[in-house]
C-alpha cells in the first residue's frame, strides 16, 4: 500500500512568515503523495477586532455567527489559502488551493445547537477521497483551509484539526497514512512553560489522567480528541509536534498518539 503523509499546520507557525516558509520548504521536501490543512491562526481574529467584532471561543472552538463567518472566509479560503498556496509553488511543490466546496472536496453540515451555539459552524459528513486521489495521480498536491459547506449553497466554518483528521481517515482506505499535527510547540507538554518537556506517547488513558490534572487544556484538548479520532479511523500513524518534524530530516518527532 502506499503511503500518504497529510500534514496540519495551524496556531502562531502562520503568523510567522519567515517559520512558514521553512515549514512549506520542509512540507515540499516530502516525498510521496501528501497533503496539507492549515486554519486561520490569529489574522481572522484580528481582522475581526478592526470590524468591532469580538471573537469568541469555548474550549478552543471558534462560535462562528454571520459577520465572524464571512471575515475567516475571506482569511482562510483567500489570503492564507492563497498564500499558502503561493510559499509551495516557489517551494517547486505543484499546489492546488481548496476549501471544502471547491471539487466538493468536503461536505458538512451546520452544528445543531446544545448548550453551546456554535453558530455556522460545519461538521463533516463526508471526504471526497475519490476527488482528492484524482488530485494526488496528477502530481497535485491539495491545500485544504477550514472552510467546508453543505452542498446548499451554505458554506461553514470547520476546525482545521478536524478536517485533518477525517481527511486522514477518509484517504486511508487506500493508503498507509501518517497525519502530523503540527504547531509552534515540539508536541504535547508535559510542562506547558517548558518547551523540552514533551510527552513521547500519549494514549487515552494518559490523556485523560492529565487533562483531569489540568496538564492538558484549553486548545490542546479538541487537537488531541481529533488525534485519537484519526488513530479510531485507521490512520497509521499520528503525531502531535513541532514544524520541525515536517522535515523528512527530522530528529524531532513530538508527541505519537497511540489508543
Amino acid at each position: 500500500m502506499q503511503s500518504l503523509t497529510v500534514v496540519k499546520i495551524g496556531g502562531k507557525v502562520l503568523e510567522d512568515d519567515r517559520q512558514l516558509s521553512s515549514a512549506l520548504a520542509d512540507f515540499a521536501a516530502v516525498e510521496g503523495p501528501k497533503i496539507l490543512v492549515h486554519g486561520g491562526g490569529k489574522r481572522s481574529d484580528e481582522l475581526c477586532l478592526q470590524l468591532g467584532i469580538e471573537p469568541k471561543m469555548v474550549e478552543g472552538r471558534r462560535i462562528t455567527d454571520a459577520p465572524t463567518l464571512e471575515i475567516v472566509t475571506m482569511v482562510y479560503a483567500g489570503l492564507l489559502n492563497k498564500k499558502v498556496t503561493g510559499l509551495l509553488q516557489s517551494a517547486g511543490c505543484n499546489a492546488i488551493g481548496l476549501s471544502g466546496a471547491d471539487g466538493n472536496a468536503i461536505l458538512a453540515h451546520k452544528r445543531a445547537k446544545g448548550q453551546i451555539d456554535y453558530g455556522f459552524a460545519g461538521d463533516i459528513d463526508e471526504v471526497n477521497s475519490g476527488m482528492l486521489t484524482a488530485l494526488l495521480n496528477t502530481g497535485l498536491v491539495p491545500v485544504l483551509c477550514s472552510i467546508t459547506h453543505d452542498g446548499k449553497g451554505q458554506l461553514l466554518n470547520t476546525n482545521a484539526d478536524t478536517i485533518a483528521t477525517v481527511t486522514a481517515a477518509a484517504m486511508a482506505a487506500n493508503y498507509r497514512v501518517t497525519l502530523k499535527f503540527c504547531f509552534e510547540k515540539a508536541g504535547v507538554l508535559r510542562d506547558p512553560a517548558d518547551d523540552a518537556a514533551v510527552i513521547p506517547m500519549l494514549n487515552q488513558a494518559d490523556y485523560a489522567r492529565f487533562r483531569e490534572e489540568g496538564v492538558i487544556n484549553a486548545g490542546m484538548i479538541p487537537k488531541i480528541d481529533n488525534a485519537l479520532a484519526a488513530k479510531r479511523g485507521g490512520v497509521n500513524k499520528v503525531l502531535i509536534c513541532g514544524v520541525k518534524a515536517i522535515s523528512p530530516a527530522a530528529t524531532q518527532n513530538g508527541t505519537e498518539i497511540c489508543l
